[in-house]
């Protein structure tokens, strides 16, 4: 065992792939007391929020104010109220209503602005045109009006009489420190369209898919190794009943199986336990053939023959004799099989038959949501992006340590 061990850790590949998967681990059981909690829970009332720091606005009105003149915060100020891409929609109006725009650039913001202020008419809609692209236009319009002005006034509203009531003025050069101020979050990955924090859900989800993807490949190297060791030792009859239903579940794509009895389950009885056994009792089929030609070519070794001699029971030469050269092989099997397990998790999942979506997320129902809510059309990719990229780690981290076991134990694969 442990010179078995000194071998793997000069396994650059092994190295590096169990490596990545630690660190997954590690995040999966470090993150939740940095950060506890439901990782279901609706902090947003909205949908999608971009990824960054969050402050309370009412508590930031009691926070001292400091004067601090930026040279570029008027440049950033006016990128922000008027970015490239309204440029280019100002540069298609003044091409509607005849304005010459031939030698005006998108870097040309002043120009820009300029003809703007002197050919906008808000009550002058273009022919044309439609009500949306005018309501844009309007709405643009609006957001322009705040470009020069150095301060702004907030005011009361009195419920009962309307009066307007000044509360404070906000300058241009008024800053206040972040730090000072009550309420603040720090959402890295933003939020969901259920207005939840994504990361808190992404390390929640990768826990629960990887238990789905180890009891998967816990059931299927089982049954697989069961199947092949009895296939292969006894032979004969057995061997022939064990490869025809092996090879009638090789025949029918254990995906389009596994798809009938999900959705045969129903969704209040999927949770991720069953998903797994399910995924599990459909993917064995290939261990048992690759341990059943294992088996065969050990069954008649002279160790194998001297057991039987000596009146040994099956199972002991089973256990004994047989399984512990093929130990290894078993090992890389149940790997493979973990991976397959977490893929075939997200893709039932992105079909809608993954598990309930009510108790513990996943990282297939993370996608299923992300898709669902149109993420991926509308430029959200904190909400899939992370995703994809923890199940491909996962799954490269996985491959990677198998990789580097056949480049240990395969003679012919050894330098």
């Amino acid at each position: 065992m442990k010179n078995t061990l000194k071998q793997l850790m000069h396994s650059s590949k092994f190295v590096a792939g169990a490596g990545i998967f630690i660190i997954i681990l590690l995040t999966m059981l470090i993150y939740p007391l940095i950060n506890p909690g439901n990782p279901l829970e609706m902090i947003g009332v909205g949908t999608f929020a971009r990824p960054g720091l969050y402050f309370s606005l009412y508590d930031a009105m009691d926070v001292p104010k400091e004067t601090l003149k930026l040279s570029d915060a008027e440049d950033k100020r006016l990128e922000s109220i008027i970015s490239k891409s309204d440029r280019v929609e100002m540069l298609a109006y003044f091409e509607k209503t005849g304005v010459d725009v031939t030698d005006v650039t998108l870097d040309d913001v002043d120009t820009i602005l300029d003809l703007w202020n002197q050919n906008f008419d808000e009550n002058n809609k273009p022919k044309g045109l439609t009500n949306a692209a005018w309501r844009n236009y309007k709405t643009l319009n609006n957001r322009l009006h705040k470009i020069g002005k150095e301060e702004r006034e907030v005011y009361d509203v009195d419920p009962e009489t309307g009066e307007e009531n000044r509360l404070m003025t906000v300058n241009g050069t008024d800053y206040i420190n972040v730090s000072r101020i009550t309420n603040t979050k720090r959402l890295v990955l933003g939020t969901d369209n259920f207005g939840r924090d994504v990361l808190k859900e992404l390390v929640s989800a990768c826990g629960t898919s990887i238990l789905i993807g180890l009891i998967a490949g816990a059931v299927a190297t089982f049954i697989g190794l069961l199947f092949g060791l009895l296939a292969g030792y006894l032979g004969g009859w057995v061997d022939d009943f064990i490869m025809f239903l092996t090879n009638v579940f090789t025949v029918i794509p254990s995906f389009v199986l596994l798809i009938l009895i999900s959705y045969s389950i129903g969704q209040e009885q999927r949770g991720a336990t069953v998903v797994a056994i399910v995924i599990g009792l459909t993917s064995w089929t290939w261990t048992a053939r690759s341990v059943r030609s294992q088996v065969i070519s050990l069954r008649n070794r002279d160790h194998v023959n001297l057991s039987k001699l000596s009146g040994h029971s099956l199972f002991r030469i089973v256990v004994t004799d047989i399984l512990p050269y093929i130990a290894s092989y078993v090992v890389m099997a149940f790997i493979l099989q973990v991976s397959s397990g977490i893929l075939s998790e997200a893709q039932l999942s992105l079909l809608g038959l993954g598990p309930k979506t009510t108790t513990t997320p996943t990282l297939g129902l993370m996608m299923n949501w992300a898709m669902l809510y149109a993420a991926h059309t509308n430029g959200y990719w904190w909400a899939y992006f992370p995703v994809i990229l923890t199940i491909t780690l996962i799954s490269f981290s996985l491959n990677l340590m198998n990789t580097g076991m056949d480049q240990v134990f395969n003679p012919t694969l050894r330098d």
